[in-house]
């Protein structure tokens, strides 16, 4: 709906008048963000782990890939205070100026994360050194359930022009769940089972184009914590269908990321007294169920 109102406005513009618009647009703070969403398939023997740095820019340009001094996976499991299973991960970046950071392969020990490390309830932090500032976000593993059907049907919202897929999955019954639908060509929705907790669910969602006979869209379901719900919620709402979900958003939208520079307290890292100091972005370790279906 967001992109027919945009084309609408845009044709409105373009037909009524030929003067040249020039829209001041301030310059925003030049800010690190922070890419880590990272998609678990629990049947591999690795996460796929793979975080992107970039700077911030204004809002009609691409952000900039960035390199760091030192990408680091942290992850243990605590019980009663006491640490009880830990272990980490050192990163390299793919190339230089990439920005693009994967386990370091020439370690002197293998950095690949298992994924049967999954079976315990473990906290992730990310430990990002940039530009002589230290950086923070922890996570908790979020999984997820498979998708039991997609299926094209022909109903339409507004005029007809709309290609329906209805969803179903099964929600788990032993815990309250929050799902980051990926609906391909970077539409995205989230949803929790306050109302269908451990039930059999379905929906529809509406693209707001017609598909060529024979294309292939790519549908996942990803697992996510409440708080990375919320940050996916409002990022959706900010950023309509014309970004993806780690491009600038129009509205500053704060993820799970802060800077610890000049705090001395490990366990107090939320930017106490520093409303105005962070970053962009977000990390997550999620779970993901990918399917397929044919546009008939």
């Amino acid at each position: 709906m967001k992109k027919c109102v945009y084309l609408l406005l845009v044709l409105m513009l373009h037909t009524a008048c030929e003067d040249v618009i020039e829209v001041d647009l301030s310059d925003q703070e030049t800010r690190l963000v922070v890419d880590g969403l990272i998609r678990v398939d629990i049947d591999e023997f690795f996460i796929p782990v793979e975080v992107k740095l970039s700077l911030s820019s204004n809002f009609f340009d691409e952000n900039i890939p960035t390199s760091a001094e030192s990408v680091i996976i942290r992850y243990e499991e605590i019980e009663n205070n006491v640490v009880i299973f830990m272990g980490s991960s050192t990163l390299a970046e793919t190339a230089p100026g990439s920005g693009i950071y994967v386990p370091d392969p020439n370690f002197s020990s293998d950095q690949r994360i298992p994924t049967s490390v999954l079976d315990r309830n473990l906290i992730f932090s990310l430990f990002v050194r940039h530009q002589n500032r230290l950086y923070l976000a922890r996570t908790p593993y979020a999984s997820a359930v498979p998708i039991n059907s997609l299926r094209q049907d022909d109903g339409s919202l507004f005029n007809g022009d709309e290609t329906e897929i209805v969803v179903n999955f099964t929600d788990d019954p032993e815990q309250n769940n929050y799902y980051l639908f990926d609906f391909d060509f970077g539409e995205y929705l989230v949803t929790e089972d306050e109302f269908f907790q451990g039930q059999v669910f379905e929906f529809s969602f509406f693209y707001d184009q017609r598909f060529d006979p024979e294309t292939t869209i790519d549908i996942s379901i990803l697992g996510a914590d409440q708080t990375f719900y919320n940050y996916m919620d409002l990022l959706i709402e900010q950023s309509g269908d014309f970004q993806g979900p780690f491009q600038t958003p129009v509205t500053t939208v704060r993820g799970n990321i802060f800077d610890i520079t000049d705090l001395d307290n490990i366990n107090v890292f939320d930017n106490v007294d520093q409303p105005d100091v962070f970053p962009l972005g977000y990390f997550a370790i999620v779970q993901e169920y990918k399917s397929s279906i044919t546009i008939n």
